[in-house]
């Protein structure tokens, strides 16, 4: 049974930093198959970050230029790292691997 878990989310004051963790197990999906999407409330679901086909780091516009995604093969997860975050960037993170598979979220809010 795959399973994906979030972890890092929290209250993040605006102009800081946050590092979010999604550890895998189950399945036989590698790591570069994983991958960050987002969803703020009243707002569709959007991709963060993520692998492309020859392992090079893909990143959604709203993101691009302050957000570093990195894994970890040793332990099947990946993490992502924001900066200068801002009350824009207050949503569920999600993760997804492999076909089709989610994690149920974790929630960060950054305060004005």
């Amino acid at each position: 049974q795959v399973q994906l878990v979030e972890s890092g989310g929290g209250l993040v004051q605006t102009g800081g930093s946050l590092r979010l963790s999604c550890r895998a197990s189950g399945g036989t999906f590698s790591t570069s198959t994983m991958m960050w999407f987002r969803q703020a409330p009243g707002k569709e679901r959007e991709f963060v970050a993520g692998y492309n086909w020859n392992g090079g780091t893909v990143y959604g516009d709203s993101v691009k230029g302050r957000s570093t995604i990195s894994r970890d093969d040793s332990r099947r997860t990946v993490y992502l790292e924001m900066s200068r975050v801002s009350p824009n960037d207050t949503a569920v993170y999600y993760c997804h691997a492999g076909k089709d598979y989610w994690g149920k979220g974790t929630q960060v809010t950054v305060s004005t």
